[in-house]
């Protein structure tokens, strides 16, 4: 069967050069999305917010990682579509009205991002994830976006496989967009490679390998021929598990880029406290129109004010706090939960703010100097959630299983699994530049925490 794009009118496609897939084929709908303001706002919003702090090539957005997206959709339902083609009687063929409201949907998948926002949401509690429907529900609703999908026809398609809710649809339209090993994690994962230098790639044959059950309307990767384990397409599988492991290790959990996602969220808390930011703004900035507003703000106290402007500035100048305690998983997994339950769950901020408050009168009056204390943990749990893919392997008849169901008869899944925990850490930063003063700091900030803590930090 000819490609999808192939069977459109050339008149009605344009190119875009991708510097990480080369060409790039949008219908003129498609450019009307695009030219949108909400979308073109994604230019404003890094894709690895502040991780050009460390890797200055990093500086690619969501604007060109949800083209890519798109792309890597398109290839997705061409590789079920073409395996269907070869086993007509278990798979489905993607129709061409399905696939205009998936590449539609791959399009707008984190469209409703707000700058530095898995720092804002993720990491501190502050704020609702950005992929919760009510926050879709606003950005394709009555907005010049929303009024370009209704045109097309798509904002009730396009709202169902972005948030589940609505009218019922096949599940592999959530799926390609929202799954394990997706369209969104296929195009991440080369583009970060590409833009932060780092050799750490998949092979992209693992695309050729999904198929879609016409029964179930799933999408799997078949493991089986000839009733024995391709064991080849699992190693393409756990590649791209590994990469994005990887990548966690040595981009997303960076410390630099820790403690400069600390200093942002603090700021944002900051403002947000004294009500001098709001939620809903922070839905239509970019990066630098969040800084700068921070910048330009009167929170109301002269104290708080003259803070949150100091930290404006280290952020600017990439001064950076430093570390003072840093507890890693694998020193400090008996009194996790009671750490990420006082001071990091959703809504426990207050608690945050109150335990730094205390340290930096005590550590101002030992150490004779204005003190600054971040209490920082950069995700609340670290747990292998890459490995819920369906695939089907031999023995399961016409079942398809998520792969971890297969973690012990895998090791380098099982591997996996075990590794991302000890990820996780959770760090107190400073803005105390002398080493012999933050080693006094380090001992005043161990004894205000649970005496099970263990600090693994050498200063």
């Amino acid at each position: 069967m000819e490609p999808w794009a192939a069977r459109a009118s050339l008149r009605d496609l344009s190119i875009l050069r991708d510097p990480v897939h080369g060409d790039i084929e949008l219908t003129r709908d498609e450019l009307r999305l695009v030219d949108t303001a909400e979308f073109q706002r994604l230019r404003g919003i890094k894709q690895l917010g502040s991780a050009a702090l460390v890797y200055p090539g990093a500086v690619h957005t969501r604007f060109e990682h949800s083209i890519g997206t798109l792309h890597v959709c398109d290839r997705l339902l061409d590789a079920c579509t073409k395996n269907a083609s070869k086993d007509s009687a278990g798979c489905h063929r993607v129709t061409d009205d399905e696939r205009r409201i998936l590449r539609a949907a791959a399009l707008l998948h984190d469209v409703t991002h707000i700058p530095y926002g898995h720092n804002i949401e993720d990491q501190t509690g502050l704020l609702p994830r950005h992929d919760l429907p009510e926050r879709f529900e606003t950005v394709l609703g009555d907005t010049e976006l929303g009024e370009e999908l209704d045109r097309q026809d798509l904002r009730s398609s396009v709202l169902a496989v972005l948030t589940g809710k609505g009218r019922p649809v096949p599940k592999f339209w959530r799926q390609v967009v929202s799954d394990t090993v997706d369209a969104d994690l296929l195009d991440y994962l080369r583009r970060d490679a590409h833009f932060t230098g780092l050799e750490l790639r998949y092979d992209q044959r693992v695309i050729d390998y999904f198929r879609i059950d016409r029964s179930t309307g799933e999408m799997f990767v078949d493991c089986e021929k000839n009733g024995m384990l391709r064991e080849d397409i699992v190693s393409e599988l756990l590649r791209v598990l590994e990469c994005r492991y990887h990548f966690s290790e040595r981009v997303y959990y960076h410390h630099a880029k820790v403690a400069a996602g600390a200093l942002l969220s603090r700021m944002v808390e900051l403002a947000m406290r004294a009500g001098a930011l709001q939620a809903s703004e922070l839905q239509v900035m970019t990066d630098e129109s969040l800084v700068m507003r921070l910048s330009e703000l009167d929170l109301g106290d002269a104290q708080t004010t003259e803070r949150l402007q100091r930290f404006v500035q280290r952020f600017r100048r990439r001064a950076l706090p430093k570390r003072v305690l840093t507890l890693p998983y694998y020193q400090n997994q008996g009194v996790q939960d009671e750490l990420v339950d006082t001071y990091f769950a959703p809504g426990k901020h207050e608690a945050r703010f109150a335990w730094e408050q205390q340290l930096e009168q005590q550590a101002s009056k030992v150490l004779g100097e204005e003190v600054d204390i971040l209490l920082y943990c950069p995700k609340r749990k670290m747990q292998l959630k890459e490995a819920k893919t369906l695939v089907r392997f031999p023995g399961s008849g016409e079942r398809t299983l998520p792969l971890d169901a297969f973690v012990d008869d895998i090791p380098r899944l099982r591997d996996l699994s075990d590794s991302y925990p000890r990820m996780w850490k959770l760090f107190v930063f400073t803005s105390v530049e002398d080493k012999a003063k933050r080693r006094k700091l380090q001992e005043l900030c161990l004894a205000a925490l649970p005496p099970q803590c263990r600090n693994a930090l050498v200063i």
